[in-house]
């Protein structure tokens, strides 16, 4: 599975039912009750004062049982020559595609416990696309609105900064008849339409921070304030009203003076 042996050892062969029981806990577990500590060579009574004494023997990575977005919980793991259960689960590691294995491997295991039937194939990318299913369609739907949204404000930007522009035609001929240079022309246009789009990044980093914490159920592997996806977003919406605001400049920067004053 690939989970990290972070302090002691793994189970091995020797761990049978006539040697001493052992246990291999998480990170979690082992912070939660021996902080600062190593725990490796502990131990805990399982079930009780009357039950099992287990040595602790390591300690591994923390790994979501119930699903990708359900929070990590204290565990620990009981090698299964000691705690033998009815039910098993194979995990399997591929060199293909995991579906082409499907068959050969109910055949070997079938071959090794003919007695126990296997059933509930599945891969682990069906796994994890189940875990967090129930929060794909609802962040799929937000996803498509925000992108209809970064459209709809980037032409809205563009329709404004093209209208001011026109207004101000009679105002961009007279600076470039007295010497304005195109890049001059290029940066007040930009800058006017850029001030208010910071101001407006602003306000809706404010909002943005009093309004996640409503769709903080839907996060996942994201912090409802997280440093690196609002600055993000914010550079994202940035450089789109820079384009926005760019296009209708550099139409403005082509002006004719001569045009420009004749029209008012």
């Amino acid at each position: 599975m690939g989970v990290p042996i972070l302090e002691g050892r793994e189970f091995t062969d020797r761990d049978t039912l006539t040697s001493p029981g052992v246990i291999v806990i998480n990170e979690k577990m082992a912070h939660q009750f021996w902080p600062g500590e190593n725990p490796v060579g502990r131990a805990i009574r399982f079930g009780g004062s009357d039950g099992p004494r287990l040595t602790i023997v390591g300690v591994v990575g923390d790994v979501h049982f119930e699903g990708l977005d359900s929070p990590v919980q204290t565990q620990f793991f009981r090698p299964y020559t000691q705690a033998g259960w009815p039910v098993m689960t194979v995990v399997i590691r591929t060199i293909n595609t995991p579906g082409a294995y499907a068959e050969p491997v109910k055949k070997a295991l079938a071959a090794a416990l003919p007695d126990l039937p296997v059933s509930g194939f599945e891969t682990m990318e069906n796994i994890i696309r189940n875990s967090t299913g129930s929060r794909r369609a609802p962040m799929l739907l937000l996803t498509s609105f925000s992108i209809l949204a970064l459209a709809l404000a980037a032409v809205g930007i563009m329709g404004v900064v093209g209208h001011s522009v026109t207004q101000r035609t009679a105002e961009i001929g007279l600076r470039m008849a007295l010497g304005a240079r195109a890049l001059d022309v290029l940066r007040l246009i930009v800058s006017g339409s850029m001030c208010w789009v910071l101001a407006g990044l602003v306000a809706g980093l404010l909002g943005a921070a009093g309004l996640t914490r409503l769709i903080t159920g839907l996060l996942y592997g994201v912090k409802p304030l997280d440093p690196a996806v609002l600055g993000g977003v914010a550079i994202l919406l940035a450089c789109v009203a820079l384009l926005a605001s760019y296009l209708p400049a550099r139409r403005a920067a082509r002006i004719d003076p001569v045009t420009a004053l004749r029209c008012e």
